[in-house]
């Protein structure tokens, strides 16, 4: 495994998103994430004016390509369109009432140590050395600029540029 590249580790940190059939202005969206960035400007770097809850109603300002502007009462901002829903989502929701993300539960994950069985299972499988693994994510993790997510993005047409 440590054979992977960070271009191998950027394929798979960036999935491609169908954008919505079409937003319109004057028409609503739905916030389809745990937490969707409001920012100032339609790139994918751009300063975070809020954060906004999990199916939360805008109103569609304006498009601009895979971006729309859109405001929640005062506060005017821009969304990737990926990031939005034409009707609003379903109320599913976790154990303690609150949507799950999966950010929070894959990191409650990671961060517990694996258990010999598992580590034994892995091993008669043949999948290598999970833990070893694991550090060698973190560390290909932690090469990856934001300018080389974003140029990576760019070349394979992802996420806002496609």
């Amino acid at each position: 495994m440590k054979t992977k590249t960070c271009a191998g580790l950027a394929t798979l940190l960036a999935t491609a998103i169908a954008l919505p059939a079409a937003f319109a202005p004057g028409g609503t969206a739905y916030t389809k994430r745990v937490e969707t960035a409001l920012l100032t400007e339609p790139k994918m770097l751009a300063t975070p004016l809020t954060r906004l809850a999990y199916a939360k109603k805008l109103q569609v300002e304006a498009v601009s390509g895979a971006w729309v502007r859109v405001s929640d009462g005062s506060r005017t901002g821009w969304i990737f369109g990926g990031n939005l829903a034409e009707e609003k989502p379903s109320e599913t929701r976790g154990l303690d009432g609150l949507p799950v993300a999966a950010s929070a539960t894959a990191a409650a994950a990671a961060a517990r140590p694996l258990v010999p069985a598992a580590e034994e299972y892995s091993r008669r499988r043949g999948l290598g050395n999970a833990a070893e693994d694991l550090v060698w994510l973190a560390q290909q993790e932690a090469t990856l600029t934001p300018a080389a997510v974003q140029e990576f993005l760019q070349t394979q047409k992802k996420g806002e540029f496609q």
